[in-house]
């Protein structure tokens, strides 16, 4: 396994090193302490992995809501999400994502992750990344899954790739709102100014990474509703067609959480899920998102 190892400012005395995982995604990042000021240099070469390997892992960060909220916004500006009931306290930039009740309500999204989506694809300008740091951890059954949405792509039989050409699909908040609302007791009807906040958006089904360059498949089974000039039917079957290519197993890469861990994702380049945690199993983490660019 390659290690890339950079030095930082000589006033830090540390170093840093960048640690693949050597599957379809990820890396640890060791060394670094979101405490102490990090370096132009060692943001340079944080954002050169987050690109590279889609999903980096920062273990046992400590830090305060402020540190993350300062931490996040050198990546980019932060999008504020729709649900501002699960707003952490005096900082609307962090969504909490929780299964503790408290008081006989939810402290946050339960359901944050209960099928595979690219965070705020639904947006104009959908989300470059997210930062998810972890409070409350449970023993088991807190896993999140990344599926790899580039080398999906690459993979795709060339009649397929054919055939996506030009596509644009329909992405919607309230679609996905609407389906989960059935399946969880704590989803609330919108209001109709939080609907009018979140129309749908039309974006290329095939994307290419302002970053690396490469071509993304950018449709996932939470927000993307349909492929626009196709009958109904044959959007709906091409669509389940291409979630199972994206996360067949090969392609995804499970993060098992340990405490404070941060971790970072590209939300042009992957796609996640977290299986609802059962309540007695108590799991809190504390989510900003980067805001992106309009996909091309």
């Amino acid at each position: 396994m390659s290690v890339a190892t950079l030095e930082s400012a000589p006033r830090a005395h540390r170093q840093v090193e960048i640690r693949p995982f050597g599957g379809p995604l990820g890396a640890e990042i060791i060394g670094l302490d979101l405490n102490h000021d990090v370096s132009d240099a060692e943001l340079a070469r944080i954002r050169s992995a987050f690109v590279e390997h889609g999903v980096v892992v920062f273990r046992d960060q400590r830090i305060t809501p402020e540190q993350h909220i300062e931490f996040s916004r050198r990546f980019g500006p932060l999008q504020v999400h729709v649900l501002n009931r699960f707003h952490l306290k005096n900082h609307p930039e962090i969504l909490i994502v929780s299964n503790v009740v408290e008081d006989g309500k939810p402290i946050g999204l339960v359901d944050a992750g209960a099928d595979w989506h690219s965070d705020l694809s639904y947006m104009p300008k959908p989300s470059l990344g997210a930062l998810l740091h972890s409070q409350e951890l449970p023993a088991e059954r807190g896993d999140t899954l990344y599926a790899n949405t580039a080398d999906a792509w690459d993979t795709l039989p060339a009649a397929t790739k054919k055939l996506l050409e030009g596509k644009r699909a329909v992405h919607s908040y309230v679609y996905r709102y609407e389906r989960l609302r059935k399946l969880s007791p704590w989803r609330a009807e919108l209001t109709q100014k939080q609907i009018d906040e979140v129309p749908p958006v039309e974006h290329p089904v095939v994307t290419t990474h302002p970053e690396s360059g490469r071509k993304i498949l950018f449709v996932s089974e939470g927000f993307t509703s349909h492929i626009v000039g196709i009958p109904r039917d044959e959007s709906d079957a091409l669509l389940k067609e291409l979630h199972a290519h994206i996360t067949r197993p090969e392609n995804v890469y499970t993060h098992r959480w340990q405490p404070h861990d941060m971790v970072f994702w590209d939300n042009r380049s992957t796609q996640h899920y977290a299986a609802i945690t059962p309540q007695h199993l108590r799991r809190t983490l504390y989510r900003t998102t980067v805001e992106g660019d309009v996909p091309r």
